[in-house]
């Protein structure tokens, strides 16, 4: 195992086994991930690039979970002529490699420029082959959502077939939306249908303007916008709407999906400070079951005095949507357990004098279209920020139980080597992304350090 657990930063495990670790190039690290399952029965996981040097995708060869082989980086745009352009999010299905692309959060802040007109950048999505070779995919076609210097796509989903599912910016409307992208013709994206939040359309209201390529502030995300990804299953999608909350459509005519019902979650959950209010709203396989969850958040982004109050609770919820009209809170995740020699009395505090915006990220995300990748509709799996990654078995969706987590070492580089130098606060060890593959291999990525590789000690 290539990973050190140095003394008095070891890390904390229980019931998981770290098989392998990588560092990839040093040089960045990786925000969401995808995995792909060659013919020959390789496993390559593509990663977008999250802080560092470096934009643009992370190629490594995972097929050996013991040792795991960084192949290369894959830049997309050239950073000089695109400066503000970045690749958060990835998904593969059908030999493609689909990348979202984004200018946006405050573009001023990386040119220094007010009057950004003359700065070219790609908010859209980008498409690419892996067919003919999966190590160096080769571009096939761009999409642009037509809102220059925005946050252009975020979140989004694609199964393989015909349709891509974005959480994307839209020029009307405040904030982004649900649109459909059509590719049938792959050299040809074309939008064949969108939905929104009625509060969204800006247009609509007398005097209302706003700024699409504004800096992020956090109390925006109170309002009602597409954080996603959209989830498909069948013909009923699962939108989380930030602080509209949960929607869900029928989407049988994807050229105008329609809205069936809808569950709130603020005000009682989701903290200011936090993340996505509503970040995710995953559907079960095979139950008519959705887990959602309000992010939490990276406590390196809060210096000294940032915070003056406690902060609202960010959690994992379980919704009966049997009947879509009415989805229903059944029940609600636990907090993480903490290791009885953990050196904080709990995560909210972790390394802070005041009660943080602690909570959840990303779901492992289980899609039909992808059969290398774990289909179990009775485990959750969360990289829950720096609670690390925790496992929850729900086959008894009254009760999910907690069964097994994952807390990395905390980086220890200088913070002026980190991948985010300029962040504030307390440096530790924060999860980001994970992913569960067929042979129950589960990759998780962490903010400033790599990615590790484990097993269940109960499913080796």
């Amino acid at each position: 195992m290539a990973v050190e657990f140095k003394e008095g930063n070891k890390g904390y495990i229980k019931n998981l086994e770290v098989l392998g670790y990588s560092k990839m190039d040093g040089n960045c690290g990786m925000f969401q991930m995808a995995l792909y399952k060659t013919k020959e029965g390789k496993y390559l996981l593509y990663g977008a690039c999250f802080g560092g040097t470096q934009k643009g995708v992370m190629i490594s060869d995972v097929t050996d979970p013991e040792n795991p082989e960084f192949i290369r980086y894959m830049q997309l745009v050239d950073p000089e002529e695109y400066p503000t352009t970045e690749t958060p999010k990835v998904q593969i299905a059908d030999d493609l490699l689909i990348c979202a692309m984004t200018a946006g959060s405050g573009p001023e802040t990386l040119t220094g420029k007010k009057d950004l007109s003359d700065v070219k950048c790609e908010v859209g999505i980008r498409i690419y082959s892996l067919k003919e070779d999966p190590l160096h995919p080769k571009f096939l076609s761009y999409w642009d959502c037509g809102v220059p210097h925005s946050i252009g796509v975020h979140r989004f989903m694609y199964n393989g077939g015909r349709y891509v599912h974005l959480s994307c910016e839209c020029m009307p409307f405040e904030g982004m939306i649900y649109r459909i992208i059509d590719i049938e013709d792959v050299m040809h994206p074309k939008e064949i249908g969108r939905w929104w939040s009625p509060e969204q359309y800006a247009d609509g209201y007398p005097g209302r303007t706003f700024d699409h390529a504004a800096g992020h502030v956090p109390n925006f995300m109170d309002k009602g916008w597409m954080h996603g990804p959209p989830f498909v299953r069948g013909d009923k999608a699962y939108l989380g709407y930030c602080g509209d909350g949960l929607y869900v459509l029928d989407v049988s005519d994807m050229t105008r999906p329609k809205c069936l019902g809808n569950l709130r979650f603020m005000p009682t959950f989701s903290s200011e400070l936090a993340g996505a209010r509503l970040h995710t709203a995953l559907p079960l396989p095979g139950r008519d079951l959705v887990v959602c969850q309000n992010e939490g958040e990276r406590f390196q982004f809060f210096g000294p005095g940032k915070i003056q109050h406690p902060q609202a609770l960010n959690n994992i919820h379980m919704v009966d949507v049997s009947d879509p009209t009415r989805p229903t809170l059944i029940a609600e995740f636990p907090y993480p357990e903490v290791p009885e020699d953990f050196p904080y009395k709990n995560f909210n505090y972790m390394q802070m004098d005041v009660p943080g915006p602690f909570g959840p990220h990303n779901l492992h995300e289980p899609m039909d279209g992808k059969p290398w990748l774990e289909q179990r509709g009775d485990r959750v799996y969360c990289c829950y920020f720096h609670a690390g990654l925790r496992i929850y078995d729900v086959s008894d969706e009254f009760r999910p139980r907690e069964i097994a987590y994952f807390i990395p070492p905390n980086p220890t580089q200088d913070p002026k080597e980190s991948y985010f130098p300029g962040f504030p606060g307390p440096r530790n060890a924060v999860t980001e992304d994970v992913i569960v593959d067929d042979r129950g291999n589960i990759i998780i990525d962490a903010l400033d350090d790599g990615f590790y590789i484990l097993r269940m000690k109960e499913d080796k």
